[in-house]
């Protein structure tokens, strides 16, 4: 159930998830003991105008949450503040590659304890929505897919191939016989109410033609086979079978209909924000442009609305598809990659949420369209009520239920438009909810949710940096975090290993290294005559090594010494290089940056070389070495040593490091540090680093890559008005994409952590530091013509009839992270205030007593509420339209006292 609230306990919600976590903690606990029932049994079915719970219509807001990118102490906090949002229901896929990691050979611990989170979920009382595809995309490793499937002698993914069917099959049946196991589906008691098979296959089944038509008739058929007996989805798949559900993804759903009018309208994937890659700038949804996008949905006769995502997380390790997909998969999410609540958009989307859900008694009435009404050229009306209403003449005062959506889609005007008798004003670009057709209790594009601003931000640059006008980044002083006692050990050049070998030929990446490895060395050597020698000497000239395509990056040395790199996806490779009269020797690095995680013939997808491997400017014309002899070693030294755990480390022959030299490429780097005080989560700046990975206590962070983005393409201002693009409103333009690492709390001791690097192009580690992520500044601007607080709905004051919704003055509310508090009121004014969040100025028209009033009421306090009326303030300038501007710092509570 969406929740709403009273005025004296919504100031309580976030304190209250603290406790409520503390409670799942020891819930969770007794579950995983005790197979037992979270609910009383229900049935899920289906009409044409909603998913039916227990035979009843829902309408169901859903929080996408992908359980392995967080760790299982941050799943009960995440799932909290989703139902504090107003989710009631939880949907995440299921990752293939990460249950089965070698064929028949199942993990289901740590982050991929997908049993310990549907439960979780449950306990907090939500709906669970389990898309096992198996095909994710996900912006995850090989889209879900292990890579020994690929192996499979005459498999094709995803058509109607009988050894993809035979394994796709073993292993759905593995999750949905699991879930069976624990009771887990509604009927025996669980959370799952829906599940999907396949993934966006309407995107690309074209591809595969009658062999693709097969293979979904029977990808449903096996699903809806397996006794799950709870409704099947198919996204993006028009044709999907009678017995299937079809959805939308996208950005806008509110115009898709399903291919049968016996299906609901469900719209599994809103991206609510988009994902970064290496060098690119970061992307941003603008709230006003999202919630927008919601209300038309549900205004439009939709039933089931899934946020992708509402909580992205952290691809931890090599977990990151692509290729070249950052570590970060904060997604502009509600609740951000750390697990800390991003404002205003939790807050905005919590209060259109309750919107929603004051307005389903009337959504779920109407069992055909709501009645529809054209108040404009790009202005219209959805009225949803028990009986017809005349929208030219005033509500009947005995009306049953009713409730109003009002849209302008008007990109540019601000428009009033009339109906039952009243004017209305819409600004552009927004839909106006009114659960009782008469007071409107939300708007998307006006905005009352306080804005935070945390400690580090998502795409924040470095703590010590600078760009430069030539577009890299400058140091600049600055304290680590860190000892001073770094140290190193080199990684070797080419093989290292006794499990290296010779093959003729070039062979390709992932058959070689089955992904266990970014890296694969290639290594060959060849003559070099007296004859071409004197020629380069003589014409002043060099020879060249190229490579005929390159796939993600190849790092080039001739004879032990590094000779360039090139980066990019399958692009041609030509590299000037010195060699010697004599033997030479070429080593080629190849690396990957994930893999491929979307689009037909996945397996037919690879990574390193294609085409010829030749050197050219030899006197007699090239010299194609391509068909020798080369030796493939897979992998790093240190990486096969496990030089970045604790046991490992004493693997490797480490050295101290003087910072005062440059560091050089082909490095592993070590230090120690202790965990900071508090329950915060870490942020790990490696902005002064090149490009690698790191671990922490043996877990892997995953991948750094300092590129930098172009400089062009962002704005300091997003205007939300008209259709929203993964390019409208990004970030960081002439900044690193990534800066700031997520190292979960859980994986820290309290001394004596160890950091683990290993740096491919150079880097300075003495600048390396930790900060705590939280929310540090909070603030607000209300208007004393805003809306009320959505909590008065439910007033029974209000229910009866006995005052009115409008009769109730709306609110500044600020809250701080759990365990923090109000420490300081850095603005107050109550009057004309100008300005923004860190930019507030007085107006000419201020009351005087506005800093006492809000100190008084929020100083010390986790969350705080003040009425933005002349009623509390006094008034300072009659005949003016005041707003109640506050800015204000939150600090850690420790021991009733304030720390900065």
């Amino acid at each position: 159930m969406l929740e709403t609230s009273t005025p004296s306990r919504r100031s309580a919600i976030l304190t209250a998830v603290a406790a409520a976590v503390v409670v799942v903690v020891h819930l969770a606990a007794a579950a995983e003991a005790v197979s037992d029932t979270y609910f009383e049994p229900f049935n899920v079915s289906y009409d044409h105008r909603a998913i039916l719970i227990g035979g009843e219509r829902r309408m169901l807001i859903s929080a996408g949450i992908h359980y392995p990118r967080a760790t299982p102490q941050m799943w009960p906090s995440i799932i909290a503040n989703s139902k504090a949002a107003g989710a009631n229901v939880v949907q995440t896929y299921v990752f293939w590659n990460g249950h089965e990691p070698s064929r028949g050979q199942y993990f289901f611990e740590g982050r991929y304890d997908l049993v310990k989170f549907v439960k979780l979920v449950a306990i907090q009382g939500l709906y669970l929505h389990l898309r096992i595809g198996p095909y994710v995309c996900a912006e995850w490793n090989f889209g879900g897919f292990p890579v020994w499937l690929r192996d499979i002698p005459g498999i094709e993914f995803r058509t109607d191939n009988e050894p993809y069917k035979e394994e796709m099959e073993k292993f759905v049946k593995k999750i949905v016989d699991m879930m069976l196991e624990e009771n887990l589906f509604s009927w025996q008691g669980g959370p799952i109410i829906l599940a999907q098979i396949e993934n966006e296959y309407g995107n690309i089944g074209s591809s595969y033609g009658e062999g693709g038509k097969s293979y979904v008739k029977w990808a449903a058929d096996m699903a809806v086979g397996l006794g799950a007996g709870v409704p099947w989805v198919m996204c993006q798949q028009s044709d999907a079978p009678e017995n299937i559900i079809n959805s939308c993804n996208g950005f806008y759903c509110d115009g898709f209909k399903p291919n049968s009018y016996r299906k609901p309208t469900l719209w599994t994937e809103d991206w609510n924000g988009w994902y970064a890659y290496w060098g690119g700038r970061v992307p941003h949804r603008p709230v006003k442009d999202n919630s927008f996008a919601v209300a038309r949905f549900f205004q439009r006769g939709g039933s089931f609305h899934n946020y992708y995502m509402f909580f992205g997380g952290t691809n931890f390790g090599r977990t990151s598809g692509g290729p070249n997909y950052v570590t970060s998969y904060d997604y502009d999410a509600p609740v951000d990659e750390y697990g800390v609540i991003t404002e205003p958009k939790w807050g905005h989307l919590r209060d259109l949420h309750t919107a929603i859900k004051l307005c389903e008694p009337a959504l779920v009435t109407v069992d055909g369209s709501p009645q529809y009404v054209k108040l404009g050229p790009m202005q219209e009306a959805h009225i949803y009520a028990s009986e017809y209403v005349n929208p030219n003449k005033t509500l009947p005062e005995d009306i049953g239920i009713c409730s109003l959506f009002l849209a302008n889609i008007d990109e540019q005007k601000t428009v009033s438009v009339r109906i039952f008798g009243k004017t209305y004003s819409l600004p552009p670009w927004s839909v106006s909810i009114l659960p009782d057709c008469k007071s409107v209790a939300y708007n998307t594009a006006k905005v009352v949710a306080q804005t935070s601003i945390k400690s580090v931000e998502s795409g924040s640059p470095p703590s010590y940096a600078n760009v430069t006008e030539f577009n890299y980044i400058g140091l600049k002083d600055g304290n680590s975090y860190f000892t001073n006692n770094w140290s190193s050990y080199k990684e070797p050049v080419g093989a290292w290993g006794n499990d290296s070998f010779t093959a003729e030929g070039i062979l390709e990446h992932l058959n070689v290294t089955k992904d266990v490895s970014d890296y694969l060395w290639y290594i060959t050597r060849f003559n070099i005559s007296d004859e071409d020698v004197e020629f380069w000497k003589e014409n002043d000239t060099s020879p060249s090594l190229s490579i005929g395509k390159s796939r993600d990056v190849v790092r080039i040395f001739v004879n032990g010494r590094y000779a360039g790199s090139t980066v990019g996806d399958w692009v041609p490779v030509h590299q000037n290089i010195e060699l010697i009269e004599g033997d030479n020797e070429v080593a080629l690095l190849s690396v990957t940056v994930g893999l491929q995680n979307y689009g037909a013939f996945l397996e037919k997808d690879g990574a390193g070389f294609r085409g010829q491997i030749k050197l050219t400017g030899l006197k007699d014309g090239d010299l194609d070495l391509s068909d020798l002899s080369w030796t493939y070693q897979v992998g790093l030294e240190g990486e096969y040593s496990e030089v970045y755990t604790q046991e490992g480390e004493k693997n490797a022959n480490w050295k101290d490091i003087d910072l005062n030299t440059i560091t050089s490429p082909f490095t592993w780097y070590k230090n120690s540090f202790d965990a900071p005080e508090g329950t915060d989560p870490v942020a790990l700046d490696l902005g002064s680093m090149g490009k690698g990975q790191a671990w922490v206590n043996g877990h892997g962070i995953g991948r750094y890559w300092s590129l930098v983005s172009p400089k062009g393409g962002c704005s300091n201002y997003c205007d939300y008005r008209g259709a929203y693009h993964e390019n409208k409103c990004s970030t960081n333009c002439g900044l690193p994409t990534q800066s700031w690492y997520h190292i979960p709390r859980e994986w820290l001791k309290s001394s004596d952590n160890l950091l683990v690097l290993f740096e491919e192009t150079g880097g300075d580690p003495s600048k390396i530091s930790l900060e705590l992520h939280y929310t540090k500044t909070v603030c607000s601007q209300v208007s004393e013509n805003d809306y009320p607080p959505l909590s008065t709905w439910s007033d029974q004051n209000i229910l009866n009839g006995e005052v009115s919704v409008s009769s109730i003055p709306p609110q500044v509310y600020l809250h701080c992270d759990d365990g923090h508090v109000i420490s300081s009121i850095t603005f107050a004014s109550y009057g004309t205030p100008s300005g923004s969040c860190q930019n507030f100025s007085q107006g000419r028209c201020h009351a005087a007593n506005s800093l006492s009033i809000v100190t008084e009421a929020c100083l010390g306090e986790n969350s705080c509420t003040v009425a933005v009326s002349n009623s509390v303030f006094g008034d300072p300038c009659r005949g003016i339209l005041k707003n109640l501007a506050i800015q204000a710092e939150c600090s850690l509570m420790n021991n009733d006292k304030f720390v900065a």
